[in-house]
């Protein structure tokens, strides 16, 4: 017993996933059972399959790891139904079971693995060809490993759930709510690591900082609901305007940034302008829009964060509001 609990112990302390405390019980199973097959199972009850998950077989009887038969054949499930978890002969109490025939299975041993929200995951099994006479106490070795299993399959699913919603959370703390598109920590995130790599690999990243003219008036005239669908359509297009590794993000109210790498400053601010300048339709407000200020800042040297790049760009983009009033005022 204390070489047992010695055993378990250590399989217990090293397993790191589902398979690697699976494998070492399976083994023990056969120690304290004296059943040459042990195996773990997964049931399937919407396609109506058990599925052998892992197996250790050591004699001549072999339960196939991978093996998928269906379930209403097989013994686990009489097992289940009648609450029999032992049985040293099956022909006796099963003999109409195929699977049982077909393996030459005459010593029987379940045990149902019940996770947390009390389903059934699958069963942990043994098997002989031969007449085997189990001791209760040996049963309920094999439930406590039972429980074992559905504890280990518990915790790597609440894992897996926490993994997820950790991976929802970020994308949600980096996304504007609005649009959909990266919000000013989403841009900074990605405008931090786009540089790193610039430095690292000798490249070159630009950087475009949009201002929508006359937004104010927009909101004053038609609305803040016509307001934010204006918002998401400029953001639609400019999401159509620029390259798929590009960054797009809202900074705050009515600016937008995006983030990219080489390229003609010129063209690329350009091509800003023209993806902002068209009609916009509200709901039932048609909106002429003439364009965006746009100021574009390409990375130096001198620049050693983000916010000094940001903030170049942003310089660029006053010099374009203030040409622009100017074009109007002196046309």
């Amino acid at each position: 017993m204390n070489h047992l609990l010695t055993a378990l112990a250590a399989t217990v302390g090293d397993a790191e996933d589902l398979e690697g405390l699976a494998r070492p019980l399976l083994e023990l199973m056969e120690t304290v059972t004296g059943l040459e097959s042990t195996y773990l199972t997964t049931i399937d009850l919407d396609r109506g399959v058990q599925h052998v998950l892992y197996a250790r077989n050591s004699k001549a009887m072999q339960i196939p790891e991978g093996l998928t038969v269906p379930w209403g054949d097989t013994l686990c499930k009489r097992a289940l139904e009648e609450g029999r978890a032992y049985t040293g002969d099956v022909a006796a109490c099963w003999g109409d079971s195929e699977a049982a025939q077909a393996l030459g299975i005459q010593t029987y041993l379940s045990q149902p693995v019940r996770v947390l929200d009390g389903s059934v995951y699958g069963t942990l099994c043994a098997a002989s060809d031969a007449k085997v006479q189990i001791q209760p106490d040996v049963l309920r070795v094999v439930g406590l490993f039972a429980r074992l299993v559905a504890h280990q399959i518990d915790s790597e699913r609440e894992m897996k759930r926490l993994k997820c919603l950790t991976a929802d959370l970020t994308v949600h703390a980096l996304t504007d709510p609005l649009t959909g598109i990266a919000n000013r920590r989403g841009i900074m995130d990605r405008l931090e690591r786009m540089l790193d790599r610039a430095r690292r690999e000798h490249g070159t990243v630009m950087v475009a900082f949009v201002d929508l003219d006359g937004f104010k008036r927009i909101n004053d005239q038609h609305g803040h609901e016509a307001g934010d669908l204006f918002l998401c359509q400029m953001a639609k297009k400019l999401s159509e305007s620029i390259r798929a590794n590009d960054v797009l993000g809202r900074y705050g109210g009515d600016e937008f940034v995006i983030v990219t790498g080489a390229g003609d400053a010129k063209a690329f601010s350009r091509r800003i302008e023209q993806a902002t300048t068209g009609r916009f339709i509200t709901s039932q407000t048609v909106i002429d829009y003439a364009g965006a200020s746009v100021g574009v800042a390409i990375a130096s040297p001198d620049d050693a964060s983000a916010h000094t790049l940001l903030s170049r760009a942003d310089g660029a983009m006053y010099a374009s509001k203030l040409a622009r009033k100017q074009a109007v005022l002196n046309p």
